[in-house]
């Protein structure tokens, strides 16, 4: 048993946040905190390191909200516009720590990061006249064991997202998964003895690239983490009216949850 890890929701939305633009529903209008979300994003402190999962297109205003000031390496669930369009915002971090910002994705995921943001690997100007990229890629595979950053191991968890891979990740007895239809049993093994798993769940109805309510209560039954709490929740679902709908140790996430989570390494 190590010292525990501090997890935080900086977002727990679907792609459209909460409330969606245009939107008259019971949700959008609600006047309640937990019902409002920004896109879904996670910021994870542990052994005086600070960890991005994510950039989300609301990442400026998660990052002012909690005071997020420090980044050490950030690391990317996939390259869809609601987990990545806010990665220029990095630029700041790098700027007030005088260092690149590493930034850990899936070889794929690298590729298109480039593409999408080519300035922000290219030369970016510091103080005292020195000139080096803002952030720095560092590709691996879905499939490998682990994945070092900063010193701190790590285990990517490859899942199905349509027709397309993302990456959950766990560190220790914490893992986090967003984005997935499907998870293979090669990645359920990878993610057994938890203490808190974090799980899609966009709505009540079945959906073709995410989780509903049904198939994230059927994999949490597999999985069998001691909490789970749920994320990327769409609009469909009420944070306080369906509540009652979820079993012990389940709940639903909002903006802001800070977890306190004991962090252990799975025996071998």
């Amino acid at each position: 048993m190590m010292s525990p890890m501090q997890v935080t929701f900086l977002g727990c939305g679907s792609s459209s946040g909460v409330p969606m633009i245009g939107c008259t529903c019971g949700v959008c209008l609600s006047d309640r905190s937990e019902n409002k979300r920004l896109r879904s994003s996670l910021w994870v402190r542990f052994q005086e390191k600070s960890f991005l999962i994510d950039t989300t297109p609301d990442f400026r205003w998660q990052a002012l909200q909690r005071e997020l000031l420090t980044l050490d390496a950030v690391l990317i669930t996939h390259t869809h516009a609601d987990h990545i369009h806010g990665m220029d915002e990095l630029r700041r971090f790098h700027y007030l720590q005088k260092k690149q910002i590493p930034v850990y994705a899936t070889h794929s995921s690298c590729k298109e990061l480039e593409k999408k943001f080519r300035y922000l690997f290219q030369q970016s100007s510091l103080q005292e006249g020195k000139s080096i990229p803002a952030l720095s890629l560092h590709p691996f595979s879905g499939e490998d064991a682990f994945l070092e950053v900063q010193g701190v191991a790590w285990t990517p968890l490859s899942v199905q997202h349509g027709w397309e891979e993302c990456i959950g990740y766990r560190l220790g007895s914490f893992a986090y998964v967003t984005d997935c239809n499907e998870i293979a049993l090669s990645t359920l093994k990878k993610m057994e003895g938890l203490h808190t798993l974090i799980l899609d769940c966009l709505c009540f109805h079945p959906h073709r690239t995410h989780f509903h309510f049904q198939k994230a209560l059927e994999t949490i039954a597999q999985v069998r983490p001691q909490k789970t709490y749920l994320t990327h929740l769409g609009h469909e679902i009420d944070y306080h009216r369906d509540q009652i709908l979820l079993p012990p140790e389940v709940f639903f996430a909002y903006d802001g949850l800070t977890l306190e989570i004991p962090f252990s390494l799975l025996e071998k």
